[in-house]
């Protein structure tokens, strides 16, 4: 590589000094400049809403190395090599001459710099809602430190109590768990019927809001923001319905990819936002890169439709090792994304990889479902979790299309190996066949990712005939179907579906088939269905063909549950 090789990077959070860092370890006689328009540089955004909940005392940890050194440009100068223009704007895209016009915010002289490599990597900005009253004060985005130290400080000093968040999306989940360890009453508008829409199906998202209430948190589901009521600071949050008290609003309704200046330099973008790049994250000009959440991304999958944008900091660091690896003469191409993402809810994980249910059928994609209940641990391992696994695989070859989680077991786990086995094309065999690591702290001798694919294959194969607790309810909606409960009578007792049912333990169930009348739909389930599916080959063997189980069982019933006691 040329010792002149001149490289600019547009945009300093994650993508840009990914790039410019690991560019500089591959060719360090490289010249590059890092420019970014605030005055921080590499901060972890991600960390803002546990900043707020107090987990750390200092908002600058956010722009600290792990041994506590500040990223600052002296750092990136010193210990990375490159140099950083912070307060600086990047104006204009000259790909003709191949130079770029930027301002310097704070004396407002502007100049041209030349390139041989142009990175941009201007990230993505919050979505501001054309409502009246988003400007006032007390009203919050929460997209960088400035925002999260000034919210922090305003709570203290107004003694504000309550919040309400715009959005049910990530931030607006991870900032309700943070505003109600503060001790503030939290609301969460969303326009959508369910809790992050963008990201889980319905019954998933039912499950993580019930949790949400049950903390604490009022949801407003299917309401739309008309306007954020007050004169000089928020009041109120005014919807299509009702107008809700609040001293606090935190507007999270999304992001859109900042590609402006890609736009007005005639590089490829997508109409509705995002930059269109290549395997080796080039634009349509290949001296011109882009990465983060300023770019579309393929679906590593297989087919989603169209390029999706799908805004993470993980994704961003994997584009610059890409970019600066292009650049530096030694190819290592993205192999897209599995749309892989999760959440901390108070004591639930949610998340989710690959293809939603929703998403499936949009695609018409040929597709079975499958939702599993059960422990993440050994149910006499202290600790053990309860959670839900909901799995998708394709009917014509059995690839694993999707994986979504809820609940307080270890789902980050299942989902971080789901993702591996989608993007490398996996099947439900190889799934299940995966050599888990397996000890009682960890997991159970068959790993719960195991047994949902297991059960998902005995679906397929016609032997599990399953539906879902949204399927079991519109069923018994329509009438003429039991409910079989095959629990122990302890558990019986104990906690029951809001609804009649006939109570036969899987252990007498052999015993008293004959009880059971034949010209009905019996759905069978227990906790979390394993002894209901067993219920239901036990009655097929005994002539019973109208037999199905109900997948989760009373673990993923949506309803509230009868509890004694």
């Amino acid at each position: 590589m040329a010792s002149s090789l001149r490289v600019l990077v547009a945009g300093g959070v994650a993508c840009g000094p990914k790039t410019a860092a690991r560019l500089k370890r591959l060719v360090p006689e490289a010249d590059v400049t890092l420019i970014e328009k605030g005055s921080l540089v590499s901060y972890g955004a991600c960390g803002l809403p546990y900043y707020v909940e107090g987990l750390f005392p200092d908002v600058e940890e956010l722009v600290k190395t792990p041994v506590g050194v500040a990223r600052t440009p002296a750092f990136f100068d010193k210990a990375k090599g490159f140099q950083v223009m912070i307060r600086t704007e990047v104006l204009s895209i000259d790909r003709k001459n191949k130079s770029i016009r930027v301002k310097n915010l704070d004396s407002g002289d502007e100049k041209n710099m030349d390139y041989d490599k142009l990175v941009l990597a201007t990230g993505g900005y919050p979505f501001r809602p054309p409502i009246p009253g988003v400007d006032l004060k007390n009203v919050w985005f929460m997209t960088h430190p400035d925002h999260a130290d000034s919210l922090v400080k305003e709570i203290e000093a107004q003694g504000l109590k309550k919040a309400v968040l715009v959005g049910a999306g990530f931030i607006g989940i991870e900032m309700a768990e943070a505003l109600i360890h503060r001790g503030l009453d939290v609301s969460i508008v969303e326009m959508m019927g369910q809790i992050m829409p963008g990201v889980l199906d319905k019954d998933i998202a039912a499950l993580a809001a019930r949790h949400l209430q049950q903390k604490g948190v009022h949801l407003i589901m299917g309401e739309r923001v008309t306007g954020i009521g007050g004169e000089e600071k928020a009041v109120s949050v005014n919807t299509d319905r009702q107008v809700i008290d609040a001293d606090l609003v935190v507007i999270a309704v999304g992001t859109r990819p900042n590609d402006t200046l890609a736009r007005e330099a005639g590089l490829p973008c997508m109409e509705r936002g995002g930059i269109l790049i290549n395997e080796y994250c080039q634009t349509g000009d290949k001296d011109i890169y882009a990465g983060g959440d300023c770019v579309v991304n393929t679906y590593a999958g297989g087919s989603a439709g169209s390029p999706l944008f799908v805004p993470l900091g993980s994704t961003a660091n994997k584009h610059g090792r890409v970019i600066a690896d292009h650049i530096a003469g030694h190819p290592n191409a993205f192999g897209g994304i599995t749309c892989t993402a999760v959440v901390r809810a108070f004591d639930f994980t949610v998340g989710r990889t690959g293809l939603s249910e929703r998403q499936i059928k949009e695609l018409n994609l040929d597709a079975e479902t499958f939702t599993w209940a059960g422990p993440d641990m050994p149910h006499y391992m202290p600790g053990s979790g309860p959670f839900i696994i909901k799995m998708m695989a394709s009917r014509r070859d059995r690839k694993v299309l999707g994986v979504q989680v809820v609940g307080a077991g270890n789902g980050a786990k299942r989902l971080d190996t789901a993702a591996a086995m989608i993007y490398m094309g996996g099947t439900l065999d190889d799934l299940a066949n995966v050599d888990f690591a397996y000890a009682p702290p960890f997991g159970p001798p068959i790993d719960p990712l195991a047994t949902c694919a297991h059960m998902l294959s005995n679906k397929l194969d016609g032997l599990a005939k399953g539906i879902s607790t949204e399927e079991a309810i519109r069923k018994i909606e329509n009438g003429d179907v039991l409910l079989l409960d095959v629990r122990t009578p302890g558990e019986y007792e104990s906690m029951r579906l809001p609804r009649p049912v006939v109570h036969i333990p899987l252990g007498a169930l052999r015993e008293k088939t004959g009880d059971l009348p034949k010209d009905k739909e019996i759905l069978a389930f227990c906790k979390v269905s394993m002894r209901g599916y067993e219920a239901q080959r036990i009655l097929n063997a005994a002539g019973f063909e109208r037999v199905c189980f109900i997948e989760g069982g009373v673990a993923a019933w949506p309803e509230k549950i009868e509890v004694s006691g």
